[in-house]
Parts: C-alpha cells; structure tokens; sequence
C-alpha cells in the first residue's frame, strides 16, 4: 500500500483514509491516487514505524517539502503526525506541510492548534467558500452546521503557532466576488489567501 508517494517536488504522507467529509468535490471519488503514487486506498493504517521506514525509498533531501495528504483528513491521526514530524525535522530538517479540512479541534475534540507549534511551518486549510451554507453543502461535514465556524477559529488559532497559514479555494469555482469575500475573510484571520488550480 502507498504510504510516502511524489507529487510534483514534494513528498506527501498518506495517514489515513478516515475523513469526516464527504466533499462533492474531493479527488478519491472519481480517481485512486495522486501523483506518482499507486492507490492511496490503504488496506490498513501504517504503523509510526512503517511510515519512518518508507523514507529508506526515496531520496528526502531533494524534496522540497513534506506533506500530509492523502485519502484522508491528516488530523485523523494526529498523534501519528506529530511523531512523524518529529523524526522528519530531527532527521532531515526540510519544511512540513499539512493540508487539511481544518476540522481538526472537533475530531480532536480539543484544541490542536499549539501542538504544532515548532514541527509544521505550513497549514494548509480548505475555505472552499466564503458562505457558510454553500460549504455545508459543499463539504457535507458529519459534524454539521457548526464545521464552517469551527474551521475558521481554528485557521485563526494557527496564526499562533504556524509561521504559514493558508486558505485555499478552487480555481474557477468560485466568482469573483466570492474570491474578493475569501480575500476578506484570509485578512480578518491574518492568514494567506491562496487560489489552487483544480487538478490539485
């Protein structure tokens, strides 16, 4: 099964395939995998131990980047990712991003944000859109109506501990006028706005 896997000059982590979305949009409804992996459908979740051996197959240092993101929402398995973090700066001191629905606080049912702090240098979190009924729409969240607000007071509580908060909608999803609301929103958190191209 596809643990560590290549996309573009980046290695990414496949955690989990446990998300408690059922986004509209989301890739593994219509594909298998991502990059230059084979299915990110896991037979099993790895083990701490397994994911810090696959490192063994891939050449880290000339990686720009690890990533958390697979089949599944990282923050599923948040003590996994902080242990892996942990080797992954200790071992090869290259930058760690997580991308994430930010729904992590309710998963968690605490307040994840601080735990981040000096292991993850970017998060990546999904807006999708600046109305918080057309999210729920959107993202389908089991948590319900409350996922819109909890996911931005989470993305504000990053800015804490995250030297780069970042919230990304789709490119041609949105108007417009719904980017400039996105925009607004970023700035009001003191986090980045970032439009992503769909294949992504």
């Amino acid at each position: 099964m596809t643990i560590l896997y290549k996309v573009h000059n980046n290695l990414y982590v496949n955690l989990t395939n446990k998300c408690p979305c059922a986004c509209t949009f989301c890739l593994r409804q219509t594909m298998d995998h991502v990059g230059e992996s084979d299915s990110l459908w896991l037979d099993r979740e790895p083990t701490l131990e397994e994911i810090i051996a696959d490192f063994d197959h891939f050449d880290v240092l000339s990686f720009k980047e690890l990533v958390f993101c697979g089949f599944g929402e990282p923050t599923e398995r948040l003590d996994v990712l902080l242990e892996v973090a942990r080797y992954f700066k200790k071992t090869y001191s290259k930058p760690i991003r997580i991308n994430t629905n930010g729904l992590g606080n309710l998963i968690n049912q605490r307040d994840i944000a601080p735990e981040l702090a000096g292991l993850i240098d970017t998060i990546s979190i999904s807006l999708n859109t600046p109305n918080a009924d057309r999210y729920h729409e959107l993202v389908r969240s089991r948590f319900g109506d409350q996922s819109f607000d909890a996911m931005l007071t989470f993305a504000r509580e990053c800015t804490q501990y995250v030297p780069h908060v970042v919230l990304t909608t789709v490119d041609t999803t949105l108007t417009k006028e719904e980017e400039k609301q996105c925009q607004a929103i970023c700035d009001e958190l003191g986090a980045a706005y970032r439009i992503r191209p769909w294949e992504e």
